[in-house]
């Protein structure tokens, strides 16, 4: 089977073994030894020299810590978003009392730096900015190098959802001047979903110090404290998402931050020149054309759910539909983690038969 979604991703062998391993005592000396090599080895993966926190919870978790550890109901938030994960961080904020000012640009498209530059320099009251590295949605990543520049021009706090990109596309946290980076363990670090991961910087501890957003699962002093402290999380970890991160982690290091990076590039690469050649288009703008999901355009006559039904039952490839308004109109190719160029031969190959099959269908 050929699972090529956006997360959960395929599991690597050596990984999957460790997930068998039985419980331990998640207040004892063997859960501290663990937590501190696993949060040692993600700071070189985010880049940083900063704190990291490994939470218990989806990635849509550590969006909304990022959020509640940061902010107080009624501050002024620049939501960037082009597409359906942008448009969560937003409404998440929104849900928690800020007061979200909305840059939108449409799906396919990348944020225009620039854009935000002008919507930053019109309203000084805005406290932090949000946005998302790489929109799995529409198969865009953001140039999130110079959106950082243009919100430290500001001064303002930059929170970013990175679950589909850290630990497969560049983003190094301390360089860039990223406040809270928010991944999972599901996409690019090739484990099961349970965990989300957390940067945070200096500028973000003193934000938190006057956050007023209500938390309790989430605290950012908890998790600080018991990890420092005990070595523990504050509350029950997912051990054996654990286990299974901690054998990924020495898989990615020994294999490299770079070569990861442009093996991911090289992969998406040969997934982009794969559809043109079928005589299918990309539906980004393919400058900022994601490395870690390929989003394709549906062509005419072709019913994308009969098309996605195909490939899974006649060839066990499993590809993913598009989102909300983009449903019917793409379909996405993920290729993030545990990837190779052999994989995505073998989606085009199916995706080859099958193409005639779901027009012929359709039209007669």
């Amino acid at each position: 089977m050929q699972l090529r979604i956006p997360g959960p991703t395929p599991i690597p062998e050596e990984v999957l073994q460790k997930l068998n391993k039985q419980m331990i005592n998640h207040r004892g000396k063997e859960f501290a030894e663990l937590i501190h090599d696993v949060t040692r080895r993600l700071k070189d993966l985010f880049q940083t020299k900063g704190d990291v926190f490994i939470l218990t919870g989806s990635g849509t978790g550590g969006m909304e810590a990022a959020v509640v550890n940061t902010l107080s109901p009624g501050d002024r938030v620049l939501v960037v978003s082009n597409g359906f994960f942008g448009d969560r961080f937003g409404e998440l904020a929104e849900r928690f009392g800020a007061e979200v000012s909305w840059l939108r640009f449409e799906w396919g498209l990348a944020a225009d730096p620039e854009a935000i530059r002008q919507a930053l320099s019109q309203d000084n009251s805005i406290k932090a900015v949000l946005v998302t590295h790489n929109e799995t949605s529409t198969g865009v990543t953001n140039d999130l190098a110079s959106i950082a520049r243009v919100v430290r021009e500001f001064d303002k706090l930059l929170l970013v959802d990175a679950i589909s990109s850290l630990g497969s596309i560049d983003l190094p946290v301390d360089a860039w001047g990223c406040d809270v980076v928010v991944t999972a363990s599901q996409k690019g670090f090739m484990v099961p979903p349970g965990l989300a991961m957390v940067s945070v910087s200096d500028r973000a501890w003193q934000a938190h110090s006057r956050a007023r957003m209500p938390r309790y699962y989430w605290d950012f002093t908890l998790a600080k404290s018991f990890l420092e402290r005990r070595g523990q999380t504050p509350w029950t970890p997912a051990l054996t998402t654990f286990y299974g991160l901690i054998a990924a982690l020495k898989l990615m290091e020994e294999e490299g931050l770079p070569n990861i990076i442009a093996r991911h590039a090289r992969v998406a690469r040969r997934a982009r020149e794969g559809i043109k050649s079928l005589g299918l288009s990309l539906f980004p703008q393919e400058a900022f054309a994601s490395n870690t999901v390929t989003a394709v355009r549906a062509p005419d006559g072709i019913n994308v759910k009969e098309l996605l039904r195909i490939l899974r039952e006649e060839h066990g490839v499993i590809l993913a539909g598009g989102q909300e308004r983009l449903e019917g109109r793409i379909f996405r190719i993920g290729h993030l983690g545990y990837v190779e160029e052999a994989d995505i031969e073998e989606v085009l190959e199916a995706l080859r038969v099958a193409l005639p099959k779901a027009a012929s269908r359709v039209t007669g």
